[in-house]
């Protein structure tokens, strides 16, 4: 229905100076779509209101509502493009009275969990990138078109919005750090089982992705869900914070989009509150994370660790632990050489996390589940607050080559979700006692006794399919640039 008007948007993006790469597309898509979306909830609202014989008070003030800068009608309902702004008067009114207008509501907000809130916090952290007033005139013609009336209609936005996340992360080699594959992530939702009434939490949000299906998930579990349930799932359920204001916006909009109005999302850097400051009320009964690999934290940050190391998958690792409740579960994506490293922050926290949690599950991720980012990869499932006594490893072999054209799929984990539950041994799957675990180094590496890993080679048809694949890429992007040379 709406997928014509995403490949619109972004062919108009391609051609704007200020937009060059898929990063920038998703950014200006997010925020112009964040305001249609506001627009529907306002006239959803006053609807209700009306209803009800109440008068709605409007979040934003006439001249800066959709109706009226962006999409003002004519009589028959369509666009009237003689009093729509275009051109410098678009650009001008955008830059310099828009963007300073919705800033100003995080000053405005009652608390960090309203809509307003999220409005001032979105519109303070991105610019407008499209330089052209009549390239950004042609992007809102199309936002324009999409609804989010009914739930099919956002069903199908969230599909789409999901498919822009995902060729953003494939889109240079920070990959991994906006978009985890969506079958590993409902794989990892499935072992944890969240139920109604607990929270969860991804302090390293990035796109939202953990939230969105854990969101769906418990919506799939429980269909027959009371309106203090729902409302419970909308206000008191997903908690998540992110450093990056890019990746700030995107979860924001990803979870609007999958269903949930005001998401608890804070845009702050999780690694610099101190561990020390962590009170029960702060704690989760759930955390699900893909936290970023290899990155570097400042000195003064790494003072907030009993375990300092400047690798943040580290320090993040400590900052689940303790914000896990007693009893709580997780599931969190790591480098696989935190299994095996000798330096002395990786013992540690092996030890920490042998002796202080139940590491009951290692999944073991094939090469190229990531697309963009050259690191394997392994899933720790744990629980906190009692020692671990067995670890059982499951070794992921989807018999084939992973890559662009072969990406990971809900049936290459189905085998894992299902052996879990009884943690039972197969060609792929074993159990390690604790007591064998080497009490000098904790190392935890990954040593299937069945015969280890196999190496499967593709096919001569598969190669030549990928081949087919990436020069048609490469012949589109070329016709693209001899559109702009004439």
């Amino acid at each position: 229905m709406f997928e014509q008007a995403f490949k619109n948007i972004d062919d108009v993006l391609w051609k704007d100076a200020g937009c060059t790469s898929e990063l920038d597309y998703t950014e200006q898509t997010s925020w112009l779509l964040f305001l249609k979306y506001l627009d529907a909830l306002e006239a959803d609202r006053a609807t209700a209101a009306a209803l009800n014989g109440k008068t709605y008070t409007h979040i934003l003030d006439k001249p800066y509502r959709w109706g009226s800068w962006a999409a003002p009608r004519g009589k028959d309902g369509s666009i009237d493009h003689n009093t729509a702004l275009t051109g410098d008067d678009l650009i001008q009114f955008v830059n310099g009275k828009l963007f300073p207008y919705l800033h100003g509501f995080k000053q405005k907000a009652s608390g960090p969990n309203t809509v307003e809130y999220k409005i001032g916090e979105i519109f303070g952290e991105i610019k407008n990138r499209i330089q052209s007033g009549y390239n950004l005139r042609e992007v809102i013609d199309q936002i324009d078109e999409l609804r989010f009336a009914s739930q099919v209609e956002k069903h199908e936005l969230s599909h789409l919005y999901e498919a822009k996340i995902k060729n953003m992360g494939n889109a240079g080699r920070n990959g991994g750090e906006y978009y985890t594959p969506r079958p590993l992530i409902r794989a990892i939702v499935a072992v944890v089982a969240p139920k109604l009434g607990e929270t969860i939490c991804d302090p390293a949000v990035g796109s939202a992705g953990f939230l969105c299906e854990a969101f769906e998930y418990l919506k799939a579990q429980n269909p027959k869900r009371t309106t203090a349930q729902d409302r419970a799932l909308q206000e008191r359920t997903f908690f998540g914070k992110e450093k990056k204001s890019l990746a700030y916006v995107i979860a924001i909009m990803n979870m609007i989009l999958h269903g949930i109005e005001a998401p608890n999302i804070l845009h702050v850097n999780t690694l610099a509150e101190n561990l020390a400051d962590v009170q029960e009320k702060d704690r989760f009964d759930i955390i699900l994370a893909n936290p970023p690999f290899g990155g570097k934290e400042r000195k003064e940050v790494q003072q907030n660790f009993p375990i300092r190391t400047g690798e943040t998958a580290f320090l993040f690792l400590q900052h689940f632990i303790k914000v896990l409740k007693a009893g709580g579960r997780a599931g969190i994506v790591i480098k696989n050489t935190f299994l095996s490293n000798t330096d002395n922050a990786s013992v540690s926290l092996r030890r920490k996390l042998l002796e202080e949690c139940n590491l009951h599950t290692v999944l073991d991720c094939p090469g190229g589940t990531f697309q963009g980012a050259g690191v394997k990869t392994v899933v720790l499932f744990f629980e906190k607050g009692a020692k671990t006594r067995k670890v059982w490893y499951y070794q992921l072999d989807p018999g084939r080559s992973l890559g662009k054209t072969n990406p990971l799929n809900d049936d290459d984990l189905a085998e894992f979700v299902q052996l879990q539950k009884t943690f039972a041994d197969s060609p792929k799957s074993w159990s390690v006692d604790a007591n064998y675990i080497d009490p000098t180094t904790f190392d935890l590496s990954v040593k299937n006794p069945n015969g280890g890993e196999t190496v499967t080679h593709r096919s001569p048809q598969e190669i030549m399919e990928e081949i087919a694949v990436l020069d048609i890429e490469s012949a589109e992007v070329l016709e693209k640039i001899r559109g702009l040379l004439k």
